[in-house]
């Protein structure tokens, strides 16, 4: 490998920052949250090495095989309309990740006037691919060595890349020319801080959205609920844990971070209707919309009078989670109190003392259960080549989900693509310090840091197991979905990429 490939600059990995993080937390309680997954390896790691821990580098032997072969081979998933027949049939999204890191690897270690290759159109052979394939190993070859040179600091060569790059990506192909717009434009931003320009950026809640958007009002969030698996499979789950927990309470006391549409809690009023529930009160808790929160207070509260089941709503509306209190409640001694996290705590993950005052407060209310969903991966390292490549995984399996789920033409997915997921990438890759809100961390990670507040897992229940399978049973493409049982909590992935994790916890 080259000189320029193996020797990542130093300064690269900000360690004054990685201080100044430290001496902010309480204590050892956010310890995991900042040192993550990568957090204890040399800082003197390439682009390669991290690909090879990451898993992108297969076998040497198999790209010695013929690809057309390959692809004549690999027989097409029952029910895809996209493999009709042999001569139909294309790259998945891994094996294209797969051909772009075998390329990348060759070229970065035998590369002598670093651009001269890249700027000949497929310069090393990738023949047997379709057009569309060929395009696609060669905008993930353009991000790697993009990437590369981002962390080497070598800038010109990253922005020429980077133009290569967008001149073949596409914001209505195939799902490796959409992911493309968002990373090149991530590193864009990436460089233009190194070089300290100016970046305006909207403030985001962390997983990309924008602070002050209703998040369950949109109708592209309302249409992956119901096109993409995860939600639903995460949402039943949880909510059959917490009506196993709360089922023989007189009194129901169910509190809900940041509630979106509010849908998931139709399902808990049907699994409570026969039981002898005097009164079930939801408290919505958000920073986004009050107005919002209260629209969703009102359908609830139609839904249950249909069920004639006793219901209160009721809203604790927030500027900061820092404000975050038990004296904010409306609780009674004889209730069951149950807390529902879906993917709440990852925003709080830059705002320690935040995500410190909302556990604290928890552990005061005592709950019976909390049932927390989170995104299943890491993207907190304050290294940047291991965000980005961790971000390039997990996002190129979310854009491969939307293709089998969503039409490429889908308005929707236009904008779950950009707003939601594009915003996610540009944060986690182009933004640093503070302003780096979307830091996600794995089940591993929340394990340790939920039990030092006193926590205790409980096993999910076969019944919420078989919820989960029954959701699936639901979509087309859920046979591509993977769920993974992880201890006593649940992991749902896309082909082997782990997507989104659901626990269920009480308080000791």
């Amino acid at each position: 490998m080259s000189n320029a490939v193996s020797q990542l600059n130093e300064s690269d990995h900000d360690h004054d920052a990685i201080w100044r993080i430290k001496q902010d937390m309480d204590e050892s309680a956010f310890m995991d949250l900042f040192s993550s997954v990568f957090g204890q390896e040399s800082a003197s790691c390439d682009v390669v090495q991290k690909m090879n821990m990451v898993g992108l580098e297969p076998p040497r032997s198999e790209f010695n095989k013929n690809v057309k072969e390959k692809q004549r081979l690999r027989k097409p998933i029952e029910g895809d309309s996209k493999m009709k027949n042999s001569f139909d049939q294309r790259l998945s999204m891994e094996e294209i990740l797969m051909v772009a890191g075998e390329k990348f690897i060759q070229f970065s270690t035998n590369r002598i006037d670093g651009m001269s290759m890249l700027f000949h159109p497929y310069g090393s052979s990738i023949s047997g691919l379709c057009s569309d394939d060929e395009r696609d190993v060669e905008i993930m070859r353009s991000l790697l060595s993009a990437a590369d040179n981002v962390g080497m600091k070598q800038f010109d060569e990253a922005a020429r890349l980077l133009a290569r790059c967008q001149m073949m990506a596409s914001e209505s192909g195939t799902p490796v020319q959409r992911l493309a717009c968002y990373f090149s434009a991530a590193l864009e931003q990436k460089i233009s801080r190194e070089c300290g320009m100016v970046i305006n950026t909207g403030k985001t809640d962390g997983g990309g959205h924008h602070v002050g958007h209703a998040l369950g009002t949109d109708n592209a969030f309302l249409a992956s609920y119901q096109q993409l698996p995860f939600g639903q499979v995460m949402q039943f789950v949880g909510m059959q844990a917490i009506i196993e927990q709360v089922r023989g309470g007189g009194k129901v006391h169910l509190i809900d971070l940041q509630i979106r549409s509010g849908i998931q809690w139709t399902a808990v009023m049907q699994g409570l209707s026969d039981s002898q529930v005097q009164r079930l009160r939801i408290t919505a808790v958000g920073t986004a919309d009050q107005t919002y929160m209260e629209k969703t207070g009102s359908r609830l509260q139609s839904f249950a009078q249909s069920m004639n089941l006793p219901f209160l709503f009721e809203v604790v509306y927030l500027q900061e989670m820092d404000a975050f209190s038990e004296d904010l409640f409306s609780i009674e001694p004889d209730e069951t109190i149950a807390v529902y996290s879906f993917l709440m705590l990852r925003s709080m993950i830059s705002k320690p003392k935040s995500l410190e005052t909302v556990m604290k407060a928890l552990a005061r209310i005592r709950p019976a259960v909390m049932v927390v969903s989170e995104v299943e991966a890491n993207h907190n390292s304050p290294l940047f080549i291991d965000r980005f490549l961790e971000a390039l995984l997990f996002y190129s399996a979310y854009f491969d989900c939307l293709e089998e789920c969503m039409e490429r033409g889908n308005e929707y997915r236009a904008i779950l693509e950009g707003r939601f997921f594009g915003e996610g990438i540009i944060n986690i890759v182009g933004a640093d310090d503070e302003e780096r809100v979307t830091r996600n961390v794995k089940l591993s990670v929340w394990r340790k840091f939920l039990t030092r507040f006193g926590m205790v897992e409980i096993a999910l229940s076969d019944s919420s197991k078989y919820q989960a399978s029954l959701v699936l049973e639901q979509f087309g493409k859920g046979r591509c979905c993977d769920l993974e049982f992880d201890g006593k909590g649940l992991i749902v992935g896309w082909k082997g990429t782990p997507i989104q994790s659901v626990t269920a916890w009480k308080f000791s």
